[in-house]
């Protein structure tokens, strides 16, 4: 079950999707002096080449971050992504891509903390490599994020996000993610918890959402873009999603500006199209 490698998809159209949504929930986090931790429970390799090894197979990238690259049209906060992605590329040559703890080490401030786990033991190595250097601020296990998320909630400040990315090549995986947040709830209601899925044509993926709507939150957004039509075999990707508990109240609006300008220039058919909806209840 340890055969996926994000590295074959860095920088496609659902790594835009989910390190921009990851972006504005670290500014949010910001926007007080009080530290936070920033929690990845599946952390990969933490940064990936593009221009050699397995991004080269299929070079997703090209029908994600690099149509972004040289546009001087973006919408603000998405602009604030894409120069994230240049500042790891000081050369303006689109060669590295930043995963999920690469995009949150370009935005902690002194006083925060990361806390990383990554089970597959070839890209904890190199996630070893790549954050080395940091000391306590940030940590790193070759670990099961779904079962070490539970010892670190509540963090000591009683404020982190925690990003919850699993590969889903195992069917169990969407099971486990609403466990774990029912769980990750008890210990830590208020924490900002952010949940990346795949738009498949598989049931789980299309009641991942539904299921995590039922949690008791005061607040939701989901937010999904699809760059094409379903696959008629009924395979493959053809879009991701975003599921954000207690998210920044801003974050509805950002994406009301953003989301159809992605798929605008991230569209591979004519069936391309987002969903963007969130709820506020009364608990």
């Amino acid at each position: 079950m340890l055969s996926y490698r994000h590295a074959f998809h860095a920088g496609n159209h659902a790594d835009v999707l989910k390190h921009f949504v990851e972006v504005q929930l670290l500014r949010y986090l910001e926007q007080k002096d009080k530290p936070f931790w920033y929690i990845d429970t599946h952390a990969g390799a933490g940064c990936y080449a593009l221009d050699t090894g397995y991004a080269t197979q299929n070079a997703e990238f090209e029908s994600g971050i690099a149509r972004l690259w040289q546009r001087d049209d973006l919408p603000a906060p998405l602009a604030e992504y894409v120069e994230l992605v240049k500042r790891i590329n000081p050369d303006g040559q689109m060669k590295l891509y930043p995963g999920s703890p690469l995009v949150a080490l370009e935005l902690l401030r002194e006083q925060d903390r990361m806390r990383l786990f990554e089970l597959h033991p070839t890209d904890s190595d190199i996630l070893q490599e790549n954050f080395a250097g940091y000391g306590t601020q940030v940590l790193m296990q070759t670990a099961d994020g779904f079962g070490a998320l539970k010892a670190l909630l509540p963090p000591p400040p009683r404020r982190a996000l925690v990003l919850i990315d699993p590969p889903y090549e195992d069917k169990q995986d969407y099971k486990r993610v609403v466990t774990a947040l029912q769980e990750g709830l008890k210990r830590f209601a208020n924490g900002v918890y952010a949940v990346w899925y795949p738009q498949l044509q598989r049931a789980e993926a299309k009641q991942l959402p539904e299921q995590l709507k039922q949690l008791p939150v005061k607040s939701w957004l989901h937010v999904a873009l699809s760059v094409q039509a379903p696959g008629e075999d009924g395979f493959g990707m053809h879009g991701s999603g975003m599921f954000v508990l207690n998210p920044p109240w801003t974050l509805y609006g950002v994406l009301q500006e953003v989301m159809p300008y992605l798929v605008k220039h991230l569209a591979q058919d004519a069936q391309a199209d987002f969903i963007l909806e969130h709820h506020e209840s009364s608990l």
